[in-house]
């Protein structure tokens, strides 16, 4: 971008103000990445750029080239998405994304495909009931992680590479989402791990048990010589050496009762294990990767995709949107360990979805 004046087309996604009457617009744009420009006068009551420069507006745009900031000379509106910001959880959704795809995009470079696929999803938020909201912006979530190449794996064990066999049968399948391991993981390659731990824990314990002991027995032996020279009596050293090893059978006892669950949370704490999904929860994760998410209604049956196979077990008493919740903080957690920073419109959407709502019965983009 050598030179001074420039054209771009671009989405607002960050807008702050700067001076009097000056606003300080950040875009994505298709042709340069991200680009942090003032828009003069902008937030003056008759400013030809005052609604260009709002949140989630496409212009098209000509700008001139600053040391380190730009200047907007001209905003040209391509499209807008006015509902998004009528509705509180539309709102939040949006800035949910916009944050991932700031946190994403690179400046002086184009950013194309990240500019039509956060336009996409916005339509979608835009378009789409109530209910779907948090569906959708689970999928943009993972689009935007597809994109950058660092979308969680959800149809093999992030640790085995073993292909997932659901049994939506079975109430009582489950797997864990490692956020570290870089998606959901078998319950029997953590139980792998946390017996190996837990070996390598009860002999380190093991051992500092035979020092604890000898280190007693030398204490109590000097203390008996003491007192048979002061006494010239040793009958009661039977007693005092047994009080002593049942004090130390049952600290060994509470100490193995315990280990076992600190092992498990340290293991956890490890793998960073966020949560476990439920195998119709797995399976609504694994419709995220496609082109279009159908939603299903809570007396449907769900469609088998991927490795879910072909029985159908109704939704009836899964909750679909507490189901969604589960997903979208899982999802929140990854995204927020691959960018290495928090997600702040996150605490918005907690307090917009605590209510669950019934899923409409179909969504179409």
């Amino acid at each position: 971008m050598t030179q001074r004046n420039y054209k771009a087309t671009g989405i607002n996604l960050k807008a702050m103000p700067m001076n009097e009457s000056d606003r300080l617009v950040t875009v994505l744009t298709k042709e340069w990445g991200l680009i942090r420009a003032i828009a003069p006068g902008s937030r003056k009551h008759k400013s030809r750029l005052g609604g260009r420069s709002g949140l989630f507006v496409v212009n098209e745009l000509l700008l001139v080239k600053g040391k380190s900031i730009d200047k907007m000379v001209q905003a040209e509106t391509q499209q807008s998405f006015p509902k998004l910001s009528t509705d509180l959880a539309r709102l939040t959704a949006s800035q949910y994304l916009a944050e991932i795809a700031l946190s994403q995009a690179l400046s002086d470079q184009p950013q194309e495909e990240l500019y039509y696929l956060l336009l996409e999803h916005l339509k979608r938020l835009e378009t789409a009931s109530k209910p779907n909201i948090l569906p959708c912006l689970a999928q943009a979530t993972f689009h935007l992680l597809a994109l950058a190449g660092v979308a969680p794996e959800v149809f093999h064990c992030a640790l085995s590479r073993a292909p997932l066999e659901i049994e939506l049968g079975n109430p009582d399948w489950k797997v864990g989402f490692s956020i570290t391991s870089g998606g959901v993981v078998k319950p029997a390659e953590i139980e792998k791990i946390e017996g190996d731990r837990l070996q390598e824990a009860q002999q380190q314990y093991a051992e500092y048990q035979q020092e604890r002991l000898a280190s007693q027995s030398v204490h109590l032996s000097n203390s008996h010589g003491r007192a048979a020279e002061a006494s010239g009596a040793y009958s009661g050293s039977s007693d005092s050496e047994s009080r002593p090893s049942a004090q130390m059978s049952s600290a060994e006892r509470r100490q193995a009762t315990g280990l076992k669950a600190k092992v498990s949370k340290e293991v956890a704490r490890n793998l960073g294990i966020v949560d476990y999904l439920s195998g119709f929860e797995l399976a609504l994760m694994q419709q995220l990767s496609k082109p279009e998410l159908i939603m299903m209604s809570a007396s449907l049956t769900f469609p088998p995709a991927g490795t879910i196979g072909s029985s159908q077990q109704p939704l009836a008493e899964s909750g679909p949107h507490q189901m969604w919740r589960r997903i979208e903080k899982v999802l929140r957690a990854y995204t927020q360990y691959q960018l290495d920073r928090p997600i702040r419109s996150a605490e918005l959407i907690d307090t917009c979805f605590t209510a669950p709502t019934p899923v409409s019965q179909t969504y179409a983009p």
